[in-house]
Order: C-alpha cells, then structure tokens, then sequence
C-alpha cells in the first residue's frame, strides 16, 4: 500500500544567523564575556576559547561557559551572565534586523498553512528582544528558548517541546532550519522530516552535511519552495470522480472492470426474472 509522505505543517528556525543576521553580533558578546573571566584578546588562552566557541555556537551560552570552565562552575556562570548582558547591550546600541528574504519567506508560509516557530539558544529575555526588535512576535506562531528545557542543543528537547506545544502528531511534519551543526543535530534526533542547514550563520556547508542536513541553502529566502513543496508532496492525490450530484452508470452492455465482456452483471449477482418476461 502507498503511502504519502508526511506533509510539512510546522518550520521551526533557528534566530541568529538563520532569520537574524549576526553581524558579528555573537562572538562579540562571547569576546567581551570572556574577558570578565581575565582571558583577553592577543592571547593564546583567548584563541583556543573563540575557536571552541565557534565549534559550539548553537549550544546554549551557559553550556559553552560550562564547557570553558569545566574545572569552575561560578566562573562559568559569572561569564554567561557577562556574555548575556552584552548581548543585550549590543542589541539596544546597535539593533539587528532579519535576514534578506525572511520576512517574505515567513508570510508565504503562513499563506500556504504552515506554522513557523522560531527557535534559540540564547535565553528567553533575550530571544523575547531580538524579535520585538525586527517586529517578529505578532507574525510567528510560537517563539521558545533552550533555557525553558531541560537540555539545550545538540539534544532534541526543545524541537520535542514545540512539536508538543503544537499538537504535532507525526514528528516528520517538522521542518527544520538552522545554521549551526549541533542545532541541525538536534533536528535529526528530534526526528524531524526535513533538516535544512542555512549557510548565513557560523558553520560551513559541509559542517551542516556531518550533522545531518537533509538538504543546505545559501539563505533562509529560499525555505519557503522547499516547505510549500513538501507540503502539496504530502497530500492525497486527486482522483477523477462523477460530476456532483450524478452516479456514474455502465452504458447497457458494457463490461464493468473484472468482468467479461459482454456481461452486465456484478460478479457473483443472479439477476432476478424480470415480471412479464
């Protein structure tokens, strides 16, 4: 028996390098978060912490300060409150806006049906800032953080929760898009249909691929085809049938499918004498 690929009823993406161009604006907060900690630019101690954050970028801040400061857990802690408060800072100095495209793609979406949440691994009041900033919130069905579950990316908990939040009922209906390897990880492990990496973030084509990228785009422009596409894809096809209200009749004489020709009886059917005859 056929059956129809799950349709695409709900995208969830990704926030900074996905539908928000990061402008450097990340790895800044990161930079300046670190240095509360004593480990400044020019040194060899701030190389090697940049390069692990590029690695982890996607994971929580709190994570990636964890994974910093594995032997110091207030410092840790110390800097993800530093790394949030200049995030914020940045935000109201310097304002963000969404990526080209991302709007237009959002709006065709919801045009087509499909539910678009936004998802991220910075904290709620800075999710909740990003998106008054590019005047997202009204337009966008759902808007969740990895600090509201109990992991954050690369484990699926937070794709789980929305598909939750959404009434979901076949996790292959998630569409996906994100523009760091372990936000596309935690897509595959969430068992979404379709996991899109986006190469307008922090990670190569090739990075997103390893993590199990579905499919890589130069820019989230370009997520609505793809989602509107799988969603006709998923549904049942159309099949010819009578004009409304009129039942479609064999000609007297012609054979029904199955039947020899010439009969115009239904198989295993003894017509009754007609009266009179």
């Amino acid at each position: 028996m056929h059956v129809s690929a799950p349709a695409a009823t709900l995208v969830c993406c990704g926030l900074i390098g996905t539908i928000v161009a990061d402008d450097g604006l990340v790895e800044r907060a990161f930079t300046e978060a670190i240095a509360t900690q004593g480990i400044v630019p020019g040194t060899s101690a701030f190389a090697r912490c940049m390069a692990q954050v590029h690695r982890n970028r996607g994971q929580r801040a709190g994570d990636v300060m964890s994974g910093l400061f594995p032997e110091n857990h207030a410092r840790g802690q110390a800097a993800q409150l530093a790394f949030e408060r200049s995030f914020g800072a940045a935000v109201d100095r310097m304002g963000v806006s969404a990526v080209p495209g991302a709007t237009q793609c959002v709006a065709e979406l919801a045009s087509a049906g499909v539910r678009v949440c936004v998802v991220s691994d910075l904290a709620s009041r800075s999710l909740k800032l990003v998106l008054d900033v590019i005047g997202w919130r009204p337009v966008i069905d759902l808007a969740l953080s990895a600090d509201e579950v109990d992991r954050g990316s690369p484990m699926p908990d937070l794709l789980l929760s929305v598909m939750l939040r959404q009434k979901i009922t076949d996790v292959r209906d998630l569409v996906l898009a994100d523009c760091t390897g372990d936000g596309v990880l935690a897509g595959r492990r969430a068992g979404a249909g379709v996991v899109v990496g986006v190469l307008t973030g922090p990670h190569s084509a090739e990075r997103l691929r390893q993590a199990g990228a579905t499919q890589v785009i130069a820019s989230i422009a370009e997520l609505s085809e793809i989602v509107i596409s799988r969603r006709d894809a998923g549904r049942p096809a159309a099949t010819s049938a009578p004009a409304t209200g009129q039942l479609a009749v064999p000609a007297p004489g012609a054979s029904l499918p199955g039947m020899p020709s010439g009969s115009g009886s239904l198989p295993g059917i003894v017509e009754a004498p007609r009266p009179g005859l």
